[in-house]
């Protein structure tokens, strides 16, 4: 690395020392009646010399719940206040401090049952890890308190318990903001994760952290992650599609930022689609009224919006793109770039099976050579995904 390299990053902070970065705003992008919770926060970077490009990540270092980090002490009767190590340098912290802000508590791993159940005389314990099929099976959607309460008792002191569980690792999330836009801000737009399994409420760390127990004023320790894989075009002349349901939005809206600063400055900028989708329009229509500006201002073509709710028949963002689907060849066919981001389990599949489709019909290819046309477009750096 050479001197300037060095000298062209300022900033101190990272993942291993992150920033505590202030909270300017944290508001419920959904309307009432919503069964979602989607939250757009705005964070300070005011001196910590951060800076980030639109499709960067930003790195949150969350806590756990105080009412579930409560429950465990309370079900195994500890101290609260009993020092256990937290690494290899043998530091120790608080338990309940240790089990705050250190440890993963959550998940639970195959692992972490195996060796419990050497601190443990429970016959069923040792019966569920015999068993590869089971323990599987009673691992997904369980946490530490689950393995705890259904297992005791337990010859284990908190050391004992601790020394099996992983260090709790930052979330990362996508950027929903322009550093251009925003000077020393930075924006996120997060959904609260909530679901009932096994007889309990059980909440997403880091999600609902931020929904439920980050007001204004707090600070959070975070850090800048680059995607290197997911960028605007060089050229601001460039048309791009985005497809981007749900919390999918929050790096487009970066991207539309960022042109929209742009087109203000006088610069030519290329045309701009964006599909969004989530379950109703009245309620769960994210950044309608900013997106609907932006839209007036030309920053913004065309927005082709789903509601997979409103109507008897569910549609989804690859509808919407199937009803397009002549013009969206032809955006690609002039050499536009097209970016997914959001759900990898279903969404992102489905868009890219369609997106075959399309360009199976529209170009009239065989189903081999409109593949071969995808894979083209993503070894040129012109489809792009941020999927998780």
């Amino acid at each position: 690395m050479q001197a300037t390299d060095v000298e062209k990053s300022p900033s101190l902070f990272s993942r291993t020392n992150p920033f505590q970065a202030k909270v300017l705003k944290n508001v419920n992008l959904n309307g009432e009646g919503s069964s979602k919770e989607t939250r757009h926060i705005e964070l300070s970077l005011q001196g910590s010399g951060l800076s980030y490009v639109p499709g960067d990540c930003l790195g949150i270092v969350p806590e756990n719940d105080p009412e579930l980090v409560a429950l465990i002490i309370e079900v195994m009767k500890w101290d609260a206040e009993t020092p256990v190590v937290i690494n290899k340098q043998n530091e120790t912290l608080p338990l309940k401090e240790a089990l705050l802000k250190h440890f993963e508590i959550t998940l639970l791993s195959k692992k972490i049952v195996q060796q419990a159940a050497e601190l443990s005389e429970n016959e069923e314990l040792k019966q569920l890890v015999a068993d590869a099929e089971k323990l599987k099976a009673y691992t997904d959607g369980r946490d530490v308190l689950d393995l705890l309460s259904d297992f005791a008792p337990w010859k284990a002191s908190a050391q004992d318990i601790t020394a099996l569980l992983r260090k709790l690792p930052p979330r990362l999330y996508s950027i929903a903001s322009s550093l251009t836009a925003n000077p020393e801000e930075v924006h996120l737009t997060i959904g609260a994760v909530r679901y009932m399994a096994h007889g309990r409420e059980r909440k997403g760390v880091c999600s609902v952290m931020c929904a439920e127990r980050l007001n204004e004023g707090a600070t959070v320790p975070v850090f800048v992650q680059v995607n290197k894989h997911f960028n605007l075009p060089e050229s601001s002349e460039t048309d791009i599609i985005m497809v981007g349901p749900g919390t999918g939005i929050a790096p487009f809206r970066s991207f539309i930022q960022e042109r929209a600063v742009s087109k203000a400055t006088g610069k030519a900028t290329g045309k701009a689609w964006l599909f969004f989708g989530d379950q109703h329009s009245a309620t769960d229509f994210l950044y309608r009224q900013e997106l609907e500006q932006y839209q007036q201002a030309g920053a913004l073509t065309t927005i082709d919006a789903a509601f997979s709710r409103d109507t008897d028949q569910k549609v989804y963002v690859q509808h919407k793109m199937q009803d397009n689907g002549q013009e969206l060849f032809a955006w690609l066919e002039r050499g536009a770039y097209f970016y997914v981001c959001g759900d990898k389990q279903n969404m992102a599949k489905d868009v890219h099976n369609t997106l075959i489709d399309i360009i199976e019909k529209e170009g009239q290819l065989s189903r081999e050579a409109a593949e071969a046309y995808l894979k083209e477009l993503q070894e040129q750096g012109r489809y792009q995904r941020d999927v998780y």
